[in-house]
């Protein structure tokens, strides 16, 4: 990979979205980095433009307009950088055109074709199904699943290395006969990865090698014990730029102008939201709520102490044109939970349904924006629990538990999420990136994720993450401390206690020097949220003694002292339980939800 960072003084990154493409100008003044301007348009990857770099130049051309500095030559970007014209480098990103749709194929289920998931994921792309041997399915509806699907990719694992051959061959097989044709033009074959079992490999490529465009990387999965995903996750996003974005419209030229390969969109969020977490030695959640999809993002240690990434993506979440499956997904009863009045069931049906008729349209009134965070509650509950199935600590693999049940086998692999643990939750997307106000942001997450313990929260202000991703493959200075100072906008940190009493019985005793407002000492009874202010860049030491039946971290009844700092809504307490229960009486939801969006300045006067 090349080295840009000496002498490198202007950045310029693009994200071709599938309906938007951004550009953002990052310059070195002094020893530091920073964002200049940012500008977009509409991307132009379908008719009647048919090339993606006429989006690319308007968004460029909106940078120069608002940067006062000439950037482009005859639709030429002017590279590199002399005086005050042109860039140093140019890199971008992209999910138009749908992004990366893939199949994964393995010999077991919830082993080897889980790990192949969790490749697909973590490079950028959306696993359309998964194909395994223990499936249940016949031979004859895999092949018509593949030929149905199209996708733009397949990745073929399974086995350990020196294992059977035999299921790798079956599965290979029926790749074979379904013969899919690609989605992006038919001149072209097929790219399929094999990251199974090295003694197939002659087996897969006499079935694959002449039909498909083959490539054969190390085993994912070589030993029970460990998984391998880094090889397969660097092929699939370099098949994706030779064979996918090669055969988009317009994206030759643009591979020909970028100085670094061309990443999918969600791959690069991943890449930033593991460049954050390793520089800072932190355990994170990120997530991005769009229209149609919700991504989850994760960076957590498992029992070896290893930072491990995982990605999900819930293509059925979205706010939009995914609106009326989040209602189905969740039910009525789950949405209507977050809304402090009265509404009929079919009054809040017909608003989804609406939505999904019109998946532009934004609220133009209280109540409409407060159901809309009501859904999104939802969204992101629903897509964090995927997300907590699937980032779990390798299943198949011994582990000692009991003397009197030492080293037996676990078929279900413990989630690796651990609440207690996590140090930082990300929000991105538009439901929460332009809330009205950044406090319902912090409700909104706080809500659906519910973290425990004590955890900063923070939103990316314009969905800069993806450039910076791609940046951080090149100059990791530059994108962490981009993505400090003008990337993320920090909420603030919520001090959560795990357990249950009785509504106002004693909770915690929080006790802290806060700037402006000096020594504070109180107890929070429990159901409550309780608001300490506590500004952005502001730090505070506190001391925090939960009641006998409650935990920060420390053991149940222990006392914990952490410096927390602040953000724009500030220090918030929430004594309101773990698992968070909304009432069901709809009198007394009502009332608490009041109480606690007032207590945050959640809204005006609802």
């Amino acid at each position: 990979m090349p080295n840009h960072s000496n002498g490198m003084r202007s950045i310029l990154a693009t994200d071709c979205g599938s309906t938007t493409t951004k550009a953002i100008l990052i310059e070195k003044r002094g020893d530091e980095y920073h964002l200049v301007v940012r500008g977009e348009a509409p991307t132009t990857v379908e008719a009647p433009v048919e090339d993606v770099t006429a989006g690319v130049i308007n968004a460029i051309t909106e940078v120069e307009e608002l940067a006062g500095r000439k950037l482009l030559n005859d639709g030429q970007l002017i590279k590199p950088q002399h005086e005050d014209v042109g860039v140093d480098l140019y890199i971008s990103t992209s999910s138009a055109g749908g992004g990366l749709q893939m199949m994964v194929a393995g010999v077991v289920l919830n082993l080897t074709a889980e790990s192949a998931e969790r490749a697909a994921l973590g490079a950028g792309a959306i696993v359309m199904d998964t194909i395994a041997s223990n499936d249940k399915r016949l031979p004859h509806e895999r092949i018509e699943r593949i030929r149905h699907l199209r996708p733009d990719m397949l990745l073929l694992s399974g086995g350990v290395d020196g294992g059977t051959t035999s299921h790798v061959a079956e599965l290979a097989e029926i790749i074979a006969a379904a013969s899919p044709k690609p989605r992006l033009g038919l001149d072209y074959k097929l790219p399929v990865i094999f990251a199974g079992n090295k003694n197939a490999h002659d087996l897969v490529r006499e079935r694959l090698g002449d039909e498909m465009a083959l490539e054969v990387v190390d085993n994912l999965r070589p030993v029970l014990e460990r998984e391998n995903l880094m090889p397969t996750r660097l092929k699939i996003q370099s098949q994706f730029l030779e064979h996918v974005m090669a055969h988009a419209p317009g994206y030759k030229k643009l591979i020909s102008w970028t100085d670094d390969p061309i990443m999918p969109t969600p791959g690069a969020v991943g890449a930033i939201i593991q460049t954050i977490a390793e520089q800072r030695g932190i355990q994170v959640v990120g997530v991005d709520i769009g229209g149609a999809t919700t991504d989850v993002f994760s960076v957590f240690k498992n029992q070896h102490n290893e930072g491990v990434f995982n990605r999900t993506v819930s293509a059925n979440l979205g706010m939009s044109y995914s609106v009326s499956n989040v209602l189905a997904e969740a039910g009525m009863e789950n949405i209507l939970r977050w809304t402090p009045f009265e509404i009929d069931a079919g009054d809040l049906g017909n608003r989804i349904k609406n939505k999904t008729i019109r998946p532009t349209t934004i609220p133009q009134t209280l109540q409409e924006l407060i159901i809309e965070q009501a859904i999104a509650r939802e969204a992101l509950r629903l897509a964090f629990e995927q997300h907590k199935r699937l980032a779990v600590e390798l299943r198949g693999v011994q582990q000692q538990r009991t003397i009197s049940e030492a080293f037996s086998q676990t078929e279900t692999g413990e989630t690796l999420v651990d609440m207690l643990s996590l140090d930082l939750i990300i929000g991105s997307g538009g439901v929460l990136s332009h809330a009205p106000r950044r406090h319902q942001a912090m409700l909104m997450m706080i809500d659906a994720f519910q973290p425990e313990g004590i955890t900063h929260l923070a939103v990316d202000s314009i969905f800069m993450m993806p450039q910076l991703g791609v940046l951080a493959q090149v100059n990791t200075a530059a994108a962490g401390q981009v993505f400090e100072r003008d990337c993320l906008i920090h909420l603030g940190t919520c001090i959560a206690p795990v357990g249950k009493t009785k509504r106002g019985e004693s909770c915690v005793t929080i006790t802290a020097n806060l700037p402006g407002s000096g020594d504070v000492s109180e107890a929070v009874p429990f159901g409550n949220l309780r608001l300490f202010p506590l500004k952005a860049g502001e730090k505070a030491k506190v001391a925090v003694q939960p009641e006998r039946n409650f935990d920060l971290g420390a053991g149940r009844g222990n006392a914990v002292e952490a410096e927390v700092s602040g953000g724009i809504v500030g220090l918030v307490v929430d004594t309101r339980g773990r698992p968070l229960d909304i009432a069901t009486d709809s009198t007394q939801r009502i009332a608490d939800l009041k109480r606690w969006t007032q207590a945050l300045a959640v809204y005006p006067e609802t």
